[in-house]
Formats: C-alpha cells, sequence, structure tokens
C-alpha cells in the first residue's frame, strides 16, 4: 500500500483525542500533513493548554501511523495555540486577555476561592499564561492564597502592574488596602473598584483571566455579565442541599445573560480522615450530578474535603503547586483541561480579523 495524504487522515480518524474524544481530522487538529516517499510529518494543533499532554497525544498518533504497512520516518509536532472566543453579544475583547473564566457560587463557603486560585495555577501549569483577578471587594483572600504581600508598582498614572507568583499574574483590592481594613461601600463602589482593577492593570499577553467572584448574585455579578466579555463560568458547589439551591440561581443568572456554564465543581463531596484515611460522605452525594443533569451541563470534577487543600491555601502555596504530582492537583488539572477543553469547543472571537471599512468620496 503506497502512503498519501488520504491514507494517513483515514488512519487518524481512527483514533481520539482522550482529553476532547474527537478524533484529530474532523477536529481539525491535524494539520500540514507532508508526505515524502513513505515517511511522513504532520502537526496536530491543540485549541487548549496540554503541556503534560504533549507526549501521551504524540504517541497515540505516531503509535496509529506506525500500524500502516510500508510506513517510513515518522515526524509528529504536537503544540497548544490558544485563541480568543466569543462572548456576550455587544461586548469587546479586553486588551492583552484572549478568554476570561468567571468562577462563581450561589454561597459563601463552598471553597469558590480555593478552586479559582487552583484552577489558575492548573492552566498554568499545562502551559497557559494565566491572571487572576479578585473581584470579592469585601473579603479578597488570593493574595494570602498566592503567598503574595507588598504593593503593586505602578506602570503610569492609571495603570498597575499585577503581581506575580507561580507564573501568574494576580490583582486583588488586597494589595491596595490594609489587611485588617474592612471594606464599608456601598454598591456602586464596589463595582466601579471591581472594574478599576481589571481595567487598569497591565495584563500581559493572557490566554485565560480567571476572576474570583463573590459568593452571591449581586451588583459584581451584575456589572461582569453586562459589562465585562466572559468567555463562560464555572460554578461552585457542594453535594449539600442548601448550597445547591444557591448554586442554581447562580447558574440560571450566567445563563439569562448569555455566559456559556462551562461545568460545575462540586467540592467536598466526601471527607477523607488524615489518620486512618476512611471516606464519609459528610455533606451528602449526588448533588452535583443532580444538578448537571437537570441544566443539561457537565460535571468537571469532584474535590475530597482534605485538611491538606486548606493547609496549603492557608501558607500560600495552594494545592496545585505545593503537591504537583499529587492526586488532588491531577483532579485540579483534569478540571483545568476540561475548561480549556470546553472554550476550545466555543466559536472563535472573529471581529478583529476583518479590516475597518471606511467609504470615502472620491
Amino acid at each position: 500500500m503506497s502512503i498519501t495524504e488520504a491514507v494517513v487522515q483515514d488512519a487518524l480518524k481512527q483514533i481520539t483525542d482522550p482529553n476532547t474524544g474527537k478524533d484529530f481530522v474532523n477536529s481539525r487538529s491535524a494539520k500540514n500533513i507532508k508526505v515524502n516517499g513513505a515517511d511522513v510529518a504532520l502537526d496536530v494543533e491543540l485549541g487548549y493548554p496540554a503541556q503534560s499532554q504533549l507526549g501521551l497525544i504524540r504517541d497515540l498518533v505516531e503509535g496509529q501511523l506506525k500500524t500502516l504497512p510500508g510506513i517510513g520516518k515518522i515526524t509528529v509536532n504536537v503544540y497548544a495555540k490558544i485563541v480568543a472566543h466569543t462572548v456576550q453579544r455587544g461586548l469587546k475583547l479586553l486588551p492583552n486577555i484572549k478568554n476570561i473564566i468567571a468562577v462563581a457560587s450561589g454561597k459563601g463557603g463552598v471553597g469558590k476561592s480555593t478552586t479559582a486560585v487552583n484552577l489558575a495555577l492548573a492552566l498554568s501549569a499545562e502551559g497557559a499564561r494565566v491572571g487572576l483577578l479578585d473581584a470579592d471587594i469585601y473579603g479578597p483572600s488570593q493574595p494570602q492564597m498566592m503567598g503574595l504581600s507588598g504593593r503593586p508598582e505602578a506602570v503610569d498614572e492609571k495603570t498597575i502592574k499585577p503581581m506575580e507568583a507561580y507564573d501568574v499574574q494576580t490583582m486583588s483590592i488586597g494589595f491596595l488596602i490594609d489587611p485588617e481594613t474592612p471594606m464599608v461601600w456601598r454598591g456602586p463602589m464596589v463595582t466601579s473598584a471591581m472594574q478599576q482593577l481589571l481595567g487598569q492593570t497591565a495584563w500581559d499577553d493572557l490566554d485565560y483571566l480567571v476572576i474570583d467572584l463573590p459568593p452571591g448574585t449581586g451588583d459584581i455579578q451584575l456589572t461582569l455579565s453586562q459589562q465585562v466579555p466572559v468567555t463562560g463560568a464555572v460554578i461552585v458547589t457542594t453535594p449539600q442541599d442548601i448550597a445547591l439551591l444557591d448554586a442554581r440561581k447562580g447558574l440560571k443568572m450566567f445563563e439569562k445573560v448569555g455566559i456559556p456554564i462551562l461545568g460545575i465543581v462540586e467540592n467536598m463531596s466526601l471527607h477523607i480522615c488524615s489518620n486512618c484515611g476512611h471516606e464519609e460522605a459528610i455533606f451528602g452525594t449526588g448533588g452535583g450530578e443532580r444538578m448537571a443533569l437537570d441544566y443539561n451541563v457537565e460535571l468537571l470534577g469532584k474535590l475530597p474535603l482534605d485538611l491538606s487543600i486548606r493547609l496549603q491555601a492557608d501558607q500560600g502555596k495552594p494545592t496545585v503547586v505545593a503537591d504537583p504530582d499529587g492526586r488532588i492537583a491531577e483532579i485540579y488539572k483534569q478540571i483545568a483541561r476540561r475548561v480549556a477543553v470546553k472554550i476550545a469547543e466555543q466559536a472563535k472571537e472573529m471581529s478583529g480579523k476583518f479590516p475597518n471599512i471606511v467609504i470615502q468620496n472620491t
């Protein structure tokens, strides 16, 4: 059998990307297929960051091509290319930010901020350029979770540089006020502060900006949905019925304003005893699955109620960087890949691709 491009494509249709479940031809991941006699070279372009998956995918493609009779040298180049995707109608992308991910919960105390910081760190670990905006003006927690202190540098009179830790650019009102100073502000001041933190920070070429929202469906959430170009939202809940009631409200709010729900993260699914390892569903079971099924969205992952998650976040070294090869860090990384894949499956933002048309009298 002679090796042709069609033969190579037919072979690639028989295998699927383990992260997307789609074959490499119909997903348009296989590019620049070149056949020189019996030798084959091609690129595999992924629309999501997957540093930990590049070797696995390369081996998968090479292994399939090696089954072709008479195949010669095989060269497979696997890489990620992250682009901007569509946002709410009528809104334009912000400079230097391709995609914005809102992390929300209906109520406090469900581990939303811990999820947001580990999601940002996991996306960064997979090779993306990532920013983290702490939009919880009343209770900023990201400075401590990221182990950051001090004041950000000014670029000019209106712009400041984000602080950086673990290769993640971070901005929070917590950098600008005394840690013990309460924010006794009304709604308009809070939303104005959030917009300034977002728009007057000199973000540096971000693939993803993760926004850690305050609990509930109040002023900041409304401002975000109406004025900030959000690519998608992640809802964080626990299996407990009370938490699910509020999480459903948060999900419905994003649906009403046209922001896609990327999925649900269920925190505190099981308590793992630090002494004996016994697992117990303290907050109930199946809540995240039921909510995902009711709203036809994906359950991105389930995280245990584990002492190490709290300790590591309190110490300024969240799980993904404190124990990068551990079981919990791998769950966060799986969630991050699923979030990135869901974004990659959305329509691309093309407004910047078209030239401005100017009509002149001649």
